[in-house]
């Protein structure tokens, strides 16, 4: 699908390739070739789109689905993702519908003491055993049961399976910094988690799988793929070590691309202030292209250009005569400006690409991607994909993978 299909009066959209998130899994199962894969698709799969992107990650051979919230999970399995891929919430907290998750034979977890009696009790309305995947803090200090309460959870878990009320299927934690290969508290916390899971099976408990690893260490750290391997922002395509390497040195390529058509296309004198604040300055006569996307999009702001920074870059034109531009001053709610040059051919309609699937423009592409605007803007490429809007519509491309 190329930008010639933006549709005409459309302003953006963002163009998923749900064949790309296909492949993606595919290159992921090839780094860690004795694990099964979980694709992460909370956040509206990375804002992709949840149920297209699930579906995708199917057909590339995840046997798991990752999400963060029960309405993610009960989403799920109302879009007609069925049994045969497990589905696993994490993020759970008191009062969460535990029997409506049974019901859907959705994993649920165990991160904190509280939530093994609500595990039971919704297991026990649902009328079958809940199946849980332990987690164990191991060093992030997030969620997780820490080392002095494991013990006790432990105990508690294997009087309800002895019951029938649950199942203990599952033992895992989150790496804090698997994105910075060598770190020693990658170390640190591969043994905590060890000690974890020799703590589970000496209670009895005998859990068909064990998962630590994230993108990072699906690609860096095959010492701690275990039996499953939880990939989320590599399943779209962008890589979770841009220091070590765009996404095809990791056989992935970009799922998403942002584009939209210019709304205004004028000639201004040198020496005029863009956007509020003033923080461009035309340096000479020039040609300034509105694009109809801001910070309600989910441009960030901080990736405003001028005085405040170098501005998240723009492709404009085609072929030879492409050029990437960066923000000329502050991005907007609803729009941003492009310094077109004094030159500039483009008109009113032509299509502007904010990002898509390339190595980036630091690696020589005339097209960015999510890594060169999560640099624009001092942050990381999964929020970038993440927090484009609902008001950007998405249309979905692949000619194997249906949405």
């Amino acid at each position: 699908m190329s930008s010639s299909d933006l549709a005409p009066g459309a302003p953006a959209r963002a163009v998923v390739d749900l064949d790309a998130i296909r492949d993606n899994v595919r290159a992921l199962r090839d780094h860690a070739p004795s694990s099964d894969l979980m694709a992460v698709v909370k956040a509206d799969g990375y804002g992709h789109g949840m149920v297209p992107a699930a579906r995708a990650a199917l057909a590339g051979g995840a046997t798991w689905l990752g999400v963060a919230t029960a309405h993610e999970a009960l989403a799920l399995r109302a879009s007609g993702v069925t049994g045969d891929a497990r589905v696993l919430v994490w993020l759970l907290v008191p009062g969460a519908p535990f029997a409506d998750l049974v019901r859907a034979d959705v994993d649920v977890t165990v991160a904190a003491p509280w939530s093994v009696d609500e595990v039971a009790a919704g297991a026990r309305e649902a009328g079958r055993p809940a199946r849980v995947h332990l987690k164990v803090d191991t060093g992030l200090s997030r969620n997780g049961v820490t080392p002095a309460d494991l013990p006790g959870v432990v105990r508690r878990l294997a009087t309800l399976e002895a019951s029938g009320e649950v199942r203990v299927v599952g033992v895992f934690s989150h790496l804090a910094c698997a994105d910075e290969p060598g770190h020693p508290s990658v170390a640190r916390q591969a043994a905590a988690f060890d000690d974890a899971a020799r703590a589970v099976a000496a209670a009895g408990l005998r859990p068909e799988v064990r998962h630590l690893a994230n993108s990072a260490a699906t690609l860096t750290a095959p010492e701690v793929h275990h039996d499953l391997v939880r990939p989320g922002i590599a399943v779209y395509g962008l890589s979770p070590v841009p220091q070590l390497g765009p996404p095809g040195a990791y056989g992935l390529r970009p799922a998403m691309t942002l584009e939209a058509r210019l709304g205004n296309v004028k000639a201004v004198p040198a020496g005029e202030g863009v956007s509020y604040g003033h923080l461009y300055t035309t340096p000479r006569d020039t040609v300034l292209g509105l694009v109809p996307l801001g910070y309600a999009d989910g441009i960030p702001r901080h990736a405003s250009g001028g005085s405040a920074g170098v501005g998240g870059p723009v492709a404009v034109g085609s072929g030879d005569a492409r050029r990437v531009l960066r923000i000329a001053g502050r991005v907007c709610m609803d729009q941003v400006v492009l310094d077109l040059g004094p030159d500039a051919t483009e008109r009113p309609g032509d299509v502007a690409t904010l990002f898509g699937a390339s190595e980036g423009v630091a690696h020589g592409a005339t097209v960015p991607n999510a890594q060169d605007w999560a640099e624009a803007a001092g942050t990381i490429s999964y929020e970038i994909v993440t927090r484009i809007g609902a008001r950007v519509p998405r249309t979905y491309a692949g000619k194997d993978v249906q949405p």
